[in-house]
């Protein structure tokens, strides 16, 4: 960026789960200094990485692959203690059978396949044979023997009927490490701080006020999920209050552990730090 006045592109994951984050986010007070660009987790992950996005929430495994670029904005997450809903396995025999199976991916995440093969890899000792696929359920388990899918393309699938044993990875993950698995967090490349510092913290307030909107009154998110997606108004209450979009100590703390395990089994090239952007100060959080 040559200059300090230019727009600050703010990312958006095209899933139900950032919504609270956006939903009221005030698009006309900042419209002529922010610019919006809806993609799919995979895709803002490189495009924040080569700095065509500014702010965004991307996945968790890509904030540690290039930590060094960016801060964590506070108090904003997708996270989850025990069931995510969102995040699921769908598999023809157990876990602790999946030694040499095919597993089909999702091309969407980053941060649900990584933790899918710590999972499996650290906790049951099994290292499966990974492919990846589009997210389309049953074409992946015709020539698999599980499949994982994220976002609302497993909360669809998670509606019908089938044979499949169904793990959800966030419930697997508290199982075994008690913590909390943070799947997104909203980073903020450096440069844009040190630039337009001023308009950052516009920008975070913006998500704030969105973000408190949201969650106090969930009638306008369960209806408009209702309406794009499908599924009962008792379904979208519970899966929009059992999502935490906090990012606080204990959110951080179960982050760092998913860093330090990615780490030790190579999936990561380096120990991540977790920072935070505070107005005019960095906070570094340590284990």
């Amino acid at each position: 960026m040559s200059s300090a006045n230019k727009t600050i592109r703010i990312g958006r994951i095209d899933f139900t789960n950032v919504w609270p984050l956006f939903y009221y986010f005030p698009y006309e007070r900042l419209q002529q200094e922010v610019e919006l660009v809806t993609q799919v987790p995979t895709q803002l992950n490189a495009a924040m990485a080569a700095g065509e996005v500014d702010i965004g929430p991307i996945s968790s495994f890509a904030y540690g692959e290039n930590f060094e670029q960016y801060l964590l904005l506070p108090d904003m997450s997708v996270s989850a203690f025990g069931n995510v809903k969102s995040i699921l396995l769908f598999h023809r025999k157990p876990l602790s059978e999946l030694g040499g199976a095919s597993i089909a991916l999702p091309t969407t995440s980053a941060s649900s396949v990584n933790l899918l093969k710590i999972i499996l890899r650290r906790f049951y000792q099994v290292e499966p044979d990974y492919h990846y696929s589009p997210p389309l359920l049953n074409e992946m388990m015709q020539s698999s023997d599980a499949a994982l899918l994220i976002g609302d393309h497993a909360i669809r699938e998670s509606w019908k009927e089938h044979s499949w044993m169904v793990t959800d990875l966030a419930e697997e993950w508290l199982k075994w490490t008690g913590h909390w698995m943070s799947f997104a967090v909203c980073a903020i490349r450096r440069q844009v701080v040190e630039q337009q510092p001023a308009l950052v913290a516009r920008i975070y307030q913006a998500f704030m006020e969105s973000k408190h909107k949201s969650l106090s009154d969930l009638t306008a998110l369960v209806q408009e999920a209702r309406q794009q997606i499908g599924g009962t108004e008792a379904y979208w209450h519970d899966y929009f209050s059992t999502l935490t979009y906090e990012f606080g100590s204990e959110q951080q703390a179960g982050l760092q552990l998913y860093y330090r395990y990615a780490w030790e089994h190579g999936f990561l090239n380096k120990e991540v730090q977790i920072q935070l952007w505070n107005d005019n100060l960095l906070t570094q959080v340590t284990e």
